[in-house]
């Protein structure tokens, strides 16, 4: 293991992802709504909101699908030492992380069950930009409607025909992180 791997983790573990799994909640609550997540300085090409939704919510018993040049040595180290996380296939991820492009299709991560719509996988998508502006948003946690610029609103529609059953997303970009559950409609 190399010496990087073991940098850039939370300086207060604790403190550090009780506000990060903090912003995670809110966004996922509040689709369309952008929070500043910081503390994690993963190396790249992650950013930070995307290392410090990795230290947050992955442990050794969440699988981790690393897409396109998320799936780097270094970044497997880094992932490997701060959280344990086995890193699987698409088909077996709980969490997949990646640009757009590397995840797409949507189809090759698990949507759940019927008896078992929880047993979906979250993705992790890496963005160039993030504003709340764009493909409009409706849906539980949002007033009227909401907006959020999206790389593919025809597969997140896609994907909320699938409801109960689909992916959720986080969308990650710089320090920043907004989230698109399964029961958002996007318009």
């Amino acid at each position: 293991m190399q010496a990087h791997a073991l940098d850039g983790g939370f300086a207060t573990p604790a403190i550090e992802a009780a506000h990060a799994f903090r912003a995670v909640m809110e966004a996922m609550a509040r689709p369309g709504t952008i929070h500043r997540l910081t503390g994690a300085t993963p190396p790249a090409p992650l950013s930070p909101a995307a290392g410090a939704v990795l230290l947050t919510l992955c442990d050794n018993d969440t699988s981790l699908h690393l897409a396109g040049a998320a799936d780097c040595p270094e970044v497997r180290e880094w992932v490997a030492f701060h959280t344990g996380a086995p890193v699987v296939g698409p088909e077996r991820a709980m969490f997949a992380l990646g640009t757009w492009e590397a995840l797409a299709p949507l189809s090759a991560y698990p949507v759940g069950t019927p008896e078992y719509p929880d047993r979906s996988a979250t993705l992790i998508v890496e963005c160039p930009t993030l504003e709340a502006n764009g493909t409009p948003l409706r849906g539980p946690g949002i007033r009227d409607t909401a907006a959020l610029s999206l790389p593919d609103p025809e597969a997140f529609r896609a994907n909320h025909a699938l409801f109960p059953l689909g992916v959720d997303t986080l969308l990650t970009c710089g320090d920043r992180i907004a989230a698109l559950p399964r029961s958002t409609e996007v318009l």
